[in-house]
């Protein structure tokens, strides 16, 4: 989150910083505080990012995502990040590290309410249910949604005002914070799975996101939420 940093190439060179976190496909989401963006395809960082493409990408927020296949073929439809959008709170975008346990139980619930889906993806599960899921803020949607998610799992989510980081309560998969004192003066707040990605936007190392926790970065700042246990 960064309203005087263009989000979108900060997140590019991240993702060229964790390309061997996955060569198969990359995807970039940008929220412009009204609208969220996404642009996603098959193959390298540098393949999938052309200057036309990151030209379009302008707004305040970003997340970025580089895969590996793990559930779900090699295809573009499996491409990070999932669009999504809630009834009340809008659009958003989720990027996802990791491997359900209960995502076929939540998948057949959300399946005999009517919910249809494109993917075999525990992510497109994720981001169906947070569509499904009551509440007035993003933040208690979110950890009302993942209540009920068990597994290893570290994620992105972005709306069109803010980027929501999430880590399993067991730590399973590695998420860190970083700090960035911007052109401007003012401060943005980057999350990454590695820190070599913040040595690349040259962002300061603060601290692990928390087993259980719940950070989201917006226009107040960053803040801590504990939603497991």
């Amino acid at each position: 989150h960064a309203r005087d940093e263009d989000v979108a190439n900060l997140t590019y060179f991240g993702l060229f910083a964790l390309q061997h976190r996955g060569q198969e496909s990359a995807g970039i989401a940008v929220g412009d505080g009204a609208n969220v963006r996404i642009h996603r395809d098959m193959g390298l960082v540098a393949q999938v990012f052309s200057p036309a493409v990151m030209a379009d990408l302008k707004g305040i927020v970003a997340i970025g995502h580089t895969r590996y296949s793990t559930t779900g073929g090699s295809r573009v439809e499996n491409a990070h990040p999932l669009p999504f959008c809630h009834p009340l709170l809008g659009p958003g975008a989720i990027a996802h590290n990791g491997n359900l346990i209960n995502s076929e139980a939540i998948r057949r619930e959300l399946m005999e309410a009517g919910v249809e889906f494109e993917s075999a993806l525990d992510t497109e599960v994720m981001a169906r249910l947070i569509e499904h899921t009551h509440g007035t803020s993003w933040d208690e949607v979110i950890k009302r949604a993942f209540s009920r998610v068990i597994g290893a799992y570290s994620l992105a989510i972005v709306t069109a005002d803010s980027v929501i980081a999430l880590r399993d309560p067991y730590g399973f998969r590695p998420l860190c914070i970083g700090f960035i004192t911007g052109s401007s003066g003012q401060p943005a707040h980057v999350v990454a799975s590695e820190t070599c990605a913040l040595d690349t936007v040259n962002a300061r190392f603060v601290r692990e996101v928390q087993p259980g926790e719940m950070v989201i970065m917006d226009q107040h700042g960053l803040q801590s939420i504990t939603f497991q246990e």
